[in-house]
């Protein structure tokens, strides 16, 4: 007999050679035949099911839920509609009852897979939190502000640790070699520098955790939270790396009550369907100057809103994380690399000579002084030991210390 399964791709033809199967066996007919697995699928002969939203609603359709009932004690016979509700996507097997706008013509497999990609919003992020330690926060923020004054973009990487809990942590940024203007943000890629901070980062017992950067005073009055441009930037990063928890975060001028202007930082997650769909290469990267950037554009047919488009709200693709600070273990008072100002052995005697009260390993307990250490060492071998030193808070050995002593000397 036949009987029709109708889910959120349309209606569907399932095929039984006997009547008296179980869900359980009808289950698996529609694994093989509508390649849909069955731990994903929730059947009902009520309609309703294709409404729900949540998992706790959907939950709530138990009259397909024991798996040994046979489907003729619910009066499902030849020509019964049962309805089909599942998580993920899938390419739809064979021929079907075509979707409405495709009479007349024959579909192709890239038809179906459009007709299948819905745009849905991400409710919760895949991370708890980001907290921020507040001077790492805050000299990056006081640099963009008072030297760039808003008017070029900036961008680092944030690292840190991640809890069980997925509560990220940002303990200090590295600034790479990167070209900035009003618009855009290039990151340039320097492995040798990377190779340093990488193994820095290891010592340090952290990793990188996610990336931020500035918008520009010209943005303030657009109508978009991140532009098309910046939401390309983002994806692609987050989608390099292998961190679920990723987090960016965007720091950005806004005008208070009084007229004034105030610094904000606000962290995003890209939503998982956001990372498929650029790693699928969905998105067309090639912005155009007369392009909406408040706008993602795809290179097929997507739906939004019970709507064929190929222009997609880039609100729809941004998961907001919540933000707190703390104090972590590292000072943020060396001056950052690759900014405008020189950074030599001279700046190196200026800040051991300015915290000489402190112990030693207080003394280099900074990101930015490692980075520049790391460039007189071993990367395989001194590189991690010192940071490991620093993460221990312990004593650094008398070799180190002469050497880095000798260093702040010759400048």
């Amino acid at each position: 007999m036949l009987i029709r399964i109708r889910s959120r791709d349309g209606l569907e033809r399932l095929q039984i050679d006997n009547p008296n199967i179980t869900i359980a066996q009808l289950k698996t007919l529609i694994e093989s035949q509508l390649r849909v697995p069955i731990h994903n699928q929730t059947l009902s002969t009520n309609q309703s099911l294709l409404i729900a939203k949540s998992p706790s609603e959907i939950a709530q359709f138990t009259d397909m839920f024991n798996s040994q009932t046979l489907i003729s004690s619910l009066g499902i016979t030849h020509g019964s509609i049962i309805f089909l509700s599942y998580d993920g996507e899938r390419k739809i097997a064979g021929p079907q009852i075509r979707p409405a706008g495709f009479e007349g013509r024959k579909m192709t497999m890239d038809d179906l897979i459009a007709k299948q990609m819905r745009i849905t919003r991400q409710e919760n992020p895949n991370c708890e939190l980001v907290s921020f330690d507040r001077d790492a926060a805050n000299g990056f923020q006081h640099y963009v502000n008072e030297t760039l004054a808003f008017g070029v973009k900036r961008g680092g990487f944030m690292y840190g640790t991640v809890s069980d809990e997925g509560k990220v942590e940002v303990n200090y940024i590295y600034e790479p070699p990167q070209q900035g203007n009003e618009h855009s943000l290039i990151l340039l890629k320097d492995p040798d520098e990377e190779r340093l901070v990488e193994a820095i980062a290891l010592g340090l017992g952290m990793r990188r955790v996610g990336f931020i950067f500035s918008q520009t005073i010209s943005q303030m009055k657009k109508d978009y939270t991140l532009s098309n441009k910046e939401l390309l930037q983002a994806v692609e990063l987050q989608g390099e790396s292998d961190l679920k928890e990723w987090v960016t975060v965007m720091v950005k001028l806004e005008v208070n009550e009084d007229g004034g202007a105030d610094v904000h930082f606000e962290a995003f997650q890209m939503s998982d369907q956001c990372v498929k769909l650029f790693r699928d290469g969905w998105f067309v990267t090639e912005i155009g100057a007369d392009d909406d950037p408040k706008l993602s554009k795809m290179k097929k047919d997507v739906v939004v809103g019970g709507k064929d488009t190929k222009e997609v709200d880039n609100d729809f693709f941004l998961v907001v994380v919540k933000i707190l600070d703390h104090q972590g273990p590292l000072s943020s008072t060396f001056p950052v690399e690759n900014r405008n100002t020189m950074i030599t052995m001279k700046t190196l005697k200026n800040h051991l000579d300015r915290t000489k009260n402190l112990s030693f390993v207080k003394r280099i307990s900074d990101f930015h002084v490692l980075l520049l250490l790391a460039r007189f060492l071993d990367v395989n071998s001194d590189v991690p030991a010192l940071a490991g030193c620093v993460h221990a808070q312990a004593t650094i050995p008398e070799g180190y210390q002469i050497l880095i002593d000798s260093m702040a000397a010759s400048g």
